[in-house]
Parts: C-alpha cells; sequence; structure tokens
C-alpha cells in the first residue's frame, strides 16, 4: 500500500531488519561498482582471485561511487514505500558504475541487454565490458539505462534536471552533484533553476550536493568550507539545506532515510498547497548536502598511503594488481569485504530478499520511461506555415523583418502545445523579433514581481518562454525538455552561441550514439537553434559580436545528426522552421537576421527552393537566354541573407556592365548540400554538383560565415580550386553595413572585381569598370566614416524590375 509522507509525522527509524537489508543491498552495488573497475574473470570470487582475472589496462572511477550508491539504496525504499515517480542524475564525472550497478541488480540492464544474464556467466559480461574496448564508458551514457545525463563534461547535471522536470507534475528528479562539478560556472548559474519550478504544473528537483573532499588530486572548495558557510550559501540560493554527514555506514544509513523523508515531504507539501490553492508561488525547494568519504568502504591505505578519505581513491584505489602480489591479495580482501556469498545464491543471482527491495516494473529509476523519452514523445500540433508567408510579387521587390513571422508561427505553435513546448533564450526574445509569442505565453517568472514590470514586461508564473542570462543554463534545461519527451526551440545571438559550443558537442554525440548503437532509445524531438543577430549587422555592438563560427563547430559533428540552414528570406525561414519542428534525434542550426531584408520568393517558391537545399535562381542570371544556353561565363552563389543581397546587387552591376557575360545565380539554404553524400546524407552528388556549378567555370561564392568552411565542405568537388569564396574575416568595428561587408570583402563591389579578375574575357578589357568598382568602395568607406549611414541607394537598393 502507498504510504504518503507528512511533514508532521517524524520520520519512522529504520528497523533492524531493514537496516540489514538496505546495507546488504548497498554492498551489493558497491562489490559490482569495484568489479566493473577490475574483473574480466571469476566475478563472485568463488575461486582464489588469480592475474589471469584481472583486466589488463584498470580503467574507470571509485571515489564519488559508494555515496552514490547508498542514496540510490534510499530513493528505492522512499518509491516503493509512497509509489513515487523519481529518476536519477548522477552528476559526478566516470560516475556511471553508481548507476549501472543498480540497473543490474534490479534487473532493468539484463532485460536491455540479455547477455548480461542475471547469473555467473551474465555478470561476467557486466563486467567485462565496462571500461573495455567494444564495451562501454565509465560516463553515463545513452547505453545506460535510466540515463538522460552523461556527466562526461562537468556542469550540467541540474540544469539537465530542472529541464526534465517542467511540465512533468508527479516527477521527481534527484540530481547529485559533485563537487568537483560544484566548482564550475555553468552549475553555479544552475542552482537558481529552482526560481523557475512552478510548483501546480511542475515536478520537482532535489539536488545532493555529494562532497566527498577531493576531485582527482585536489581538495574541492566546498568540503574546505564550515557548516555555516555550506548553509549560508544555500539558503542565499534560496533552497532549504539539509545535512547528512559521516562515515559510520550504520549512522548515515538512518541519517539519509530520515532526511529524504523530511525533503520529500517538503515537496508534497509545497505542491499540494500550490494545486489546491490554485496559487503557484516561489518555493524554496530542499536540498540535501551528503558528506561522505572519497572511496568509502575502499581500502584504507595502500603502500603506506591514505586511499579512502583521500585523493588517492578518485579513480583506481590499488594498481598494478595482476603483477604486484601483494596488491593482488589487498584487492581480493577489499572486494571479500563486501560479503559477495551473502548477496548472490549458487546461480549469481542477487537474493530474493534483497530483489524485493527494488521497485517493480517503471518505477525503477533504470526502467523510468521518462528517461526514455522518446516513448513518451508526441507529435507537435503544427500551425500550417503557409498561413505566415510574407507576400511577394516580384523577387527583390520589398522588405520585411524575416524573423516576424516566424513569431508568429512559434506563437501558434505553443497555443496548440501547451503543455510539451517551450520557448528559451537569454532575454533576447523580443530583440530577436519573436516577441508575437508573448500573445500566448508569458516569461516564466516565480520571484518578486513590481507594478512596473507590467509594463511590457510580460512576467507571468505560467509563462512557458524561459529566459535566463545563461546560456548554459538554457541550453541545459532545454536538453533535459528534450530527452524526457518534449519539444522546444532556442533562439540567442549568434556571436554568444559559442558558449554552448562544448554543451552542442555532448549533445550532438549522445544522439549519435543513440541513433547508431541504442535501438532501445526511441527518437527524441530535434534540439532547434535560432541564431540570430547576426555578424553582419552589428552597427552598434561592434568586433566583440561579430562572430559566424558556431557554424564550424556543427560541420565537425556526426552529418547523421546536424543539419544548418541559411534562408534568405521570411518565407524560406518559415519552410526550416516547419521541417525542424517536425524532426527527431536532430541538432538544426538555423541562422536568420532579426532586420529588415529584401524578400525574394513567394511562399510556393520558397517550399520548392527549401525542398532541394539550393537551387538555381533564374530571374536573378541570364545564362538560360541566348544561343548557348546553361553555359554560363561565371556562377554567382550566395549562402545567408546578407551576402545574397550583396552577390545579388554584383550580379545586377555585371549585367549592366557587361550585357553579353553570362552569369548563374545559385542560392544555398541547406548548407550541407555543399557536402558529397559521403560526408553527410543531405550532400549533392557529384553529378548534380557539377550540374549546377559546372565542372569547369569560376564560381564566386559569397558565405555568411568563415570563407574556410565552404573550402572545407567542397574541397572533394570537380576542380576545386576555381572555387572562390568570400565570407567574414574578422574585420569589424562599429561599421554600417556596408562598410562592415566592404571590409571583408563581401560587398557587390568587390564581387564585381572578382569576377573581372577569374572571367577570362574580361579582366583587362574590364580595365574602367573595375577602377569604378575601387572608386565606390573608396567613397562609400568615405561616406561611413563622414555620416554613420550607408547612402540611401545602398539602404534602398532592390532588385531591378
Amino acid at each position: 500500500m502507498t504510504e504518503f509522507i507528512t511533514p508532521a509525522a517524524e520520520p519512522a527509524p529504520l528497523s533492524a531488519e531493514e537496516l540489514e537489508h538496505l546495507d546488504a543491498w548497498w554492498r551489493a552495488c558497491n562489490y559490482l561498482a569495484a568489479g566493473m573497475i577490475y574483473l574480466q574473470d571469476n566475478p563472485l570470487l568463488r575461486e582464489p582471485l588469480l592475474p589471469q582475472h584481472i583486466k589488463a589496462r584498470l580503467l574507470g572511477h571509485w571515489g564519488s561511487d559508494p555515496g552514490m550508491t547508498m542514496l540510490y539504496v534510499h530513493l528505492n525504499r522512499l518509491i516503493r514505500r509512497c509509489d513515487l515517480d523519481m529518476i536519477f542524475l548522477a552528476g559526478p564525472g566516470h560516475g556511471a558504475p553508481a548507476v549501472l550497478a543498480p540497473a543490474y541488480l534490479e534487473g532493468t540492464y539484463s532485460e536491455i541487454y540479455p547477455d548480461k544474464s542475471e547469473d555467473v556467466e551474465g555478470l561476467r559480461r557486466f563486467f567485462r565490458q565496462f571500461s573495455f574496448p567494444g564495451g562501454i564508458g565509465s560516463h553515463a551514457t545513452p547505453e545506460t539505462p535510466g540515463s538522460i545525463h552523461e556527466g562526461g563534461e562537468l556542469g550540467y547535471s541540474l540544469s539537465h534536471a530542472h529541464g526534465a522536470a517542467f511540465d512533468n507534475p508527479d516527477l521527481i528528479v534527484v540530481a547529485v552533484v559533485g563537487d568537483g562539478e560544484a566548482e564550475t560556472g555553468p552549475l553555479a548559474a544552475s542552482w537558481h533553476s529552482n526560481k523557475f519550478i512552478n510548483p501546480i504544473r511542475d515536478g520537482a528537483v532535489l539536488p545532493v550536493l555529494h562532497l566527498n573532499g577531493y576531485k582527482i588530486a585536489n581538495p574541492t572548495i566546498l568540503s574546505r568550507i564550515s557548516h555555516e558557510e555550506l548553509d549560508y550559501l544555500f539558503r542565499g540560493y534560496g533552497w532549504t539545506p539539509y545535512f547528512v554527514e559521516g562515515g559510520d555506514p550504520e549512522l548515515v544509513h538512518r541519517e539519509l532515510a530520515a532526511t529524504l523523508e523530511r525533503a520529500v515531504a517538503q515537496i508534497k507539501t509545497i505542491q499540494h498547497e500550490a494545486r489546491v490553492s490554485g496559487v503557484a508561488s516561489r518555493a524554496r525547494w530542499p536540498m540535501i548536502v551528503l558528506r561522505t568519504p572519497k572511496g568509502w568502504t575502499g581500502p584504507s591505505s595502500v603502500n603506506g598511503h591514505r586511499v579512502e578519505g583521500s585523493w588517492r581513491s578518485h579513480q583506481v584505489p590499488i594498481a598494478d594488481v595482476a603483477s604486484n602480489p601483494q596488491h593482488l591479495a589487498d584487492l581480493e580482501a577489499w572486494l571479500k569485504s563486501y560479503r559477495p556469498e551473502e548477496l548472490f545464491d549458487a546461480d549469481g543471482r542477487l537474493l530474493p530478499q534483497l530483489r524485493a527491495l527494488a521497485p517493480l516494473g517503471h518505477r525503477r529509476m533504470s526502467a523510468n520511461p521518462v528517461a526514455n523519452g522518446g516513448l513518451l514523445r508526441r507529435e507537435l500540433r503544427l500551425p500550417d506555415f503557409r498561413d505566415y508567408a510574407v507576400s511577394v510579387e516580384r523577387p527583390g521587390g520589398s522588405r520585411a523583418d524575416n524573423t516576424r513571422p516566424l513569431g508568429s508561427l512559434l506563437r501558434d505553435t505553443m497555443r496548440l502545445n501547451m503543455r510539451n513546448f517551450r520557448v528559451f533564450g537569454p532575454d533576447e526574445t523580443a530583440s530577436n523579433r519573436l516577441d508575437a509569442i508573448y500573445e500566448v505565453s508569458g516569461k516564466t517568472w516565480m520571484a518578486e514581481k513590481r507594478p512596473e514590470d507590467d509594463d511590457g514586461g510580460y512576467l507571468a508564473v505560467d509563462g512557458r518562454v524561459m529566459e535566463i542570462l545563461s546560456e548554459h543554463t538554457l541550453e541545459g534545461w532545454l536538453e533535459g525538455y528534450l530527452l524526457t519527451g518534449r519539444h522546444g526551440f532556442f533562439a540567442t545571438y549568434e556571436a554568444f552561441a559559442h558558449v554552448i559550443d562544448s554543451m552542442f558537442n555532448q549533445h550532438a554525440k549522445w544522439l549519435d550514439i543513440s541513433r547508431r548503437e541504442v535501438p532501445w532509445r526511441a527518437p527524441v524531438s530535434a534540439l532547434n537553434i535560432l541564431l540570430s543577430s547576426t555578424v553582419w549587422r552589428q552597427d552598434h555592438n561592434g568586433f566583440s559580436h561579430q562572430d559566424p563560427g558556431f557554424l564550424d563547430l556543427v560541420t565537425n559533428k556526426s552529418g547523421e545528426v546536424t543539419r544548418i540552414y541559411l534562408p534568405p528570406d521570411a518565407n524560406c525561414l518559415l519552410v526550416v522552421a516547419d521541417e525542424c519542428l517536425r524532426s527527431s534525434d536532430r541538432i538544426n542550426v538555423i541562422v536568420a537576421d532579426k532586420q529588415s531584408h529584401l524578400q525574394y520568393l513567394s511562399m510556393e517558391e520558397a517550399i520548392r527552393h527549401c525542398a532541394k537545399g539550393i537551387g538555381i535562381w533564374a530571374w536573378a542570371g541570364n545564362d538560360d537566354h541566348g544561343p548557348e544556353p546553361d553555359q554560363p561565363d561565371v556562377v554567382m552563389a550566395s549562402c545567408g541573407d546578407v551576402p545574397t543581397l550583396e552577390a545579388l546587387a554584383a550580379t545586377e552591376i555585371l549585367r549592366r556592365e557587361f550585357p553579353t557575360l553570362r552569369v548563374r545565380f545559385v542560392n544555398v539554404v541547406d548548407l550541407f548540400r555543399l557536402a558529397p553524400p559521403a560526408e553527410h546524407p543531405n550532400g549533392l552528388s557529384d553529378a548534380d554538383f557539377d550540374t549546377l556549378f559546372t565542372p569547369d567555370k569560376p564560381v564566386m561564392f559569397n558565405f555568411h560565415g568563415y570563407p574556410w568552411l565552404i573550402h572545407k565542405l567542397t574541397y572533394r568537388r570537380t576542380n576545386q580550386a576555381r572555387i572562390h569564396v568570400r565570407g567574414y574575416k574578422e574585420q569589424g568595428s562599429i561599421n554600417t553595413p556596408l562598410e562592415l561587408a566592404i571590409i571583408n570583402q563581401v560587398d557587390r563591389f568587390n564581387l564585381v572585381i572578382d569576377v573581372i579578375d577569374r572571367v577570362p574575357k574580361l579582366r583587362s578589357a574590364a580595365a574602367y569598370v573595375k577602377e569604378r568598382m575601387k572608386n565606390e568602395i573608396i567613397g562609400h568607406t568615405q561616406q561611413a566614416h563622414r555620416y554613420g549611414i550607408d547612402r540611401a541607394e545602398i539602404r534602398d537598393w532592390v532588385w531591378p524590375e
């Protein structure tokens, strides 16, 4: 029968029998955690330990495992007792043994991986695979049941946990924060996530700061400050801290059991009061500081040096085991201290009375479907993106804010999906022209509100727009939200997407492994990132805000999970956004500036263009006319909104100055269409690439980002040296738009000069035109420096009728 804990009730003390069983389950976890590091055979020590039973390379991390497994055992007790919906995130790096061991003892691991059966042979295979070629790593990787957080790169456990809790009202996410992890900037910012949890509609996060004193070779900061200082610190963050400290297993068992009961009771009370009253307010949620020895229950000393309670237990406490008889004996004594003969039956299975301690079915944290979010994912209800189309009467004849219609699309997407869709961004939703979203949802805000906040502040306790000035926290929230079965959209300034470079890397690796090697993980919604406030429109921010290099990072990851889109206008952006919101197991990066830009394609034209990802704009070129159609003298190509504008303006000059010059204009929306199909699934075949770009004519490619990225993508294409790329070259300050283009040579005048220099029949015959282009460059630069604004003929340029 489910038991409900109330704050008024004093936690029931553990009975002697319950304490004995909990301790036995904990010993079994610790035995498995140590066995993973050392053993490839003789998994239950039913014969004397010999060198051939030891792995040739001892890899793994022991130090934080016993404290985490102690916590896991007691969480299982509460899950069974109160029928809790709970998942476990292991923040300490290389903390997988503390998650793998319980998953095996609960039976989940054997269900998913039948060859790791619950018997002696299955346990042998379970041990052998750990940190072993062809096996699994020492982090809680995608192969780990119950994991949505790998923990390899430190700092994201709390943000992932809160992302999982949003819109999951019955879920409790226990996030173990390692004391080394607690020293990172991302983790420090994520303590503020408690200000964004709504106790009516969201679940709860129970952070457990696991202080065991040391990192790899140094003490940790939070382990060396006083109890009082820690208490002040977390109360200052807005938490209610509880402390469990000590090294005596029996005392820690009793104290942890009582403390967890108090914490869960407090969570349930906060939620009950809010849900009954209908009033959501900021709560001071509980958190736990668990202070236990590093390498607890391991060898106390080796070779005269302290191990348990020191940094020496961080990784492999006893080294050189196979070659050092004394170390082999020490290891055997250590492993036997857990008394495996009292834990496993003759077949090698955990004893029935201990198996009964684990929750059943999906209540097992290792089998909770929330941690395999694709199982819970439901397709978004999406409005028809065509309804938001910008009217385009003729190509390049009118202007519009590219991202504003996208804001309307996201608004109505949110309206249709008020329980499983959120928008994330660092205080830039309105700046990026996405503020239509506020018509249906404000910004989540659980803290104090003042009267002036109501004047355009859009703060709301039930808001679904997540804003905080920490890209790390936002990205972590979104990843946790997606990995638990929901949908989201992240918009940020292009230059500062680099803040989450490494998080992007880790998520891309997670998706890649999941789709290739973990078939039991169902596909999760795509991570959609909009990069706006782009490099070419930084008139007031200057050089610090000019960096399109996030795209270079994206191209380093697996093509199976990455996409990059650079829509040239609003209608193409709408088409691309619809595709991204529908996709799964991908990271989609969209580059679209928020300012007013020329509009080129009607909605139906945009649909066709985006479906191809790359195509000829016949209206801009003239190579499809005359006695030799399809034989251009030069190919003008563009990718990105401002580079497309300048490439079109250059094409107009070329056609006016050289009526017989045959120019083909190609626009790229899907950047990976440039790559060969062997490098990316979206890549064009060589035949199609040569059809578009010709096999031998010069190509002038005007690109949004760093120019060498195009060479990287096209390096295997026919006669690649003929492709001349212009892009951002780290030149910039407080410039007018045209001046910034000029100093990076992506402007119309430099592009005309490039064509003159590379088309044989022009060159010296075009000397006067080239001279005029140089004069234009000088004149427009002087204009910018004198008046601080580009000439009207530049600002108001449109494609001629």
